[in-house]
């Protein structure tokens, strides 16, 4: 079997998705415009989706709060420091700072304006076939 998506519950989801598309090239596949709102956003090889809505039966966390070990969106990433910058400058807010790994992977992670974390990951070897 494949991910077909995984899924987060968000107060905005509209916003939320927007800010995806706008920011990281994601492709917004499908979207519902009474509740939950649900947008399927499609990463940039259309292979594997994020499900982003709201649904009132069930309370939306507070990411913000979570230590982004716990829970974050790793993004393949050529560049690390270029692509860090501009989604500071999109609203995204620092979550650790860059580090390199002792297998020489280079990580970013940081928060989407909504407190949601993202790891940028440039991996020394590359862990996924690029289509």
């Amino acid at each position: 079997m494949r991910i077909e998506h995984f899924a987060y519950i968000v107060s905005d989801p509209v916003s939320v998705a927007d800010w995806y598309a706008k920011n990281l090239g994601w492709h917004i596949r499908r979207s519902e415009d009474k509740t939950p709102f649900a947008r399927f956003v499609a990463d940039s090889s259309g292979q594997v989706m994020v499900e982003i809505y709201n649904n009132p039966a069930a309370t939306v966390p507070d990411y913000r709060a979570m230590n982004p070990l716990v829970l974050h969106i790793g993004l393949e990433c050529d560049d690390v420091d270029s692509v860090r910058q501009r989604l500071l400058a999109a609203g995204a807010t620092d979550a650790g700072g860059i580090i390199v790994t002792p297998l020489g992977d280079r990580l970013a992670m940081l928060r989407d304006p909504w407190g949601m974390a993202i790891q940028l990951c440039h991996r020394k070897t590359p862990m996924i076939a690029r289509q």
